[in-house]
């Protein structure tokens, strides 16, 4: 099953979630640049980005938050 792609997974987060932890923001914008987790932001890999995403996101609650942080962790794990 192919991944949808991490900028549609950053558009979906932010319509969804309406006022980002500003830890997670840097994380959720570049996000936003991405495509697979195997590309790079910078000298960052997309999986670092994500990851920290991840880590700066504990405030994001509810089913849709648990839905996509899921998403993400599975791509990650690849």
């Amino acid at each position: 099953m192919a991944h949808r792609s991490l900028a549609t997974i950053a558009r979906e987060i932010g319509l969804e979630w309406e006022h980002p932890y500003f830890g997670a923001r840097p994380y959720l914008d570049a996000m936003g640049t991405l495509d697979k987790i195997t590309d790079m932001y910078g000298a960052d890999s997309a999986r670092t980005i994500v990851l920290y995403f991840l880590a700066n996101a504990g405030t994001w609650r509810g089913d849709v938050a648990k839905r996509i942080k899921a998403e993400l962790k599975g791509m990650a794990a690849r």
